[in-house]
């Protein structure tokens, strides 16, 4: 493991990014602007492409295939298994352009199976491949200090990290293909719990008439305390959803999981009953919120 604070230097690398989305146009940057690189970008709305450019410099590309083309990596961030498929394998797909000895890191946090779907269409033209989900939301993408998940094999790994550093503080090898997306769906079990345990906590607090932030400051501090509870629990208090990961886009991941979950047996009754509560929010008209907006279905007081 590594911290982008301890990396090496680093060759500059021609690099390709694909979808400058919320996370994604925060991530490429670091890739350009603390790590140096030579940097190609592309998004499937030509103009948000072109902003990112005239902001940050470099070059957009018309298609995955013209961003991917000559690059010594290619960097995906994007929404789900179909637009993996679509950008990676699709017409003017990004795999089909790649040269033999680059690597393609897949930052979308997406299903193990689309892992190795993409990990078997790049060794077929010799193309290194590492599927890395990243943790730490638009903040840690700012900021450049998001933690990665890898999957992959231990010399691609080796080649791909001091470039993945640029924007992480922690870089690990989890496993083969597929196990950097499921470390993923462990993170994502972990704080849909997290995130209705403190939703209900602040819920009761709110009900009982106590002062709210106090009682957070004081619980922080013991066994109780949490990220989401530093980060989080005064701003649910005060009812503000607007921090960047949101609703829509955890029940997508949730979805993975439970998929996931019914394929290797493992019982998790928290994650499909948050799932079903995230729902509930999405009725509210809640999608676009952040996650931490459960609070919003238990009621203010």
């Amino acid at each position: 493991m590594t911290g982008a604070g301890t990396q090496t230097e680093q060759a500059t690398m021609k690099v390709a990014f694909l979808g400058l989305g919320v996370m994604g146009r925060h991530m490429a940057r670091h890739l350009k602007d603390k790590g140096g690189h030579d940097l190609t970008v592309y998004n499937r709305t030509a103009a948000k492409a072109e902003a990112w450019v005239a902001e940050t410099g470099g070059r957009s590309a018309a298609t995955p295939a013209e961003a991917a083309r000559g690059q010594d990596f290619v960097f995906a961030c994007l929404g789900n298994d179909d637009d993996l498929r679509e950008v990676m394998l699709g017409a003017d797909g990004a795999i089909a352009a790649m040269q033999a000895g680059a690597i393609l890191v897949d930052n979308t946090t997406a299903s193990a199976d689309v892992a190795r779907e993409l990990a078997e269409a790049c060794a077929a033209r010799g193309v290194g491949f590492i599927d890395a989900p990243v943790s730490g939301g638009e903040a840690g993408a700012r900021n450049g200090v998001l933690t990665v998940m890898c999957g992959g094999e231990a010399e691609t790994f080796a080649k791909a990290e001091p470039v993945i550093s640029a924007f992480a503080r922690a870089v690990r090898l989890m496993g083969p293909v597929g196990s950097g997306q499921l470390t993923k769906m462990v993170n994502q079990i972990c704080i849909a719990g997290l995130v209705q345990g403190l939703a209900e906590g602040v819920h009761f607090a709110q009900s009982a008439g106590l002062d709210v932030d106090a009682v957070i400051d004081v619980i922080s501090k013991g066994a109780a305390g949490s990220w989401q509870m530093e980060n989080r629990a005064a701003t649910m208090n005060r009812g503000e959803f607007d921090f960047g990961f949101a609703v829509d886009w955890m029940r997508k991941d949730l979805g993975i999981v439970l998929a996931e979950a019914r394929r290797n047996g493992a019982a998790l009754p928290v994650s499909a009953l948050v799932d079903q509560f995230y729902a509930d929010v999405q009725a509210m008209g809640g999608g676009r919120w952040d996650t931490s907006s459960l609070v919003a279905r238990l009621g203010r007081r």
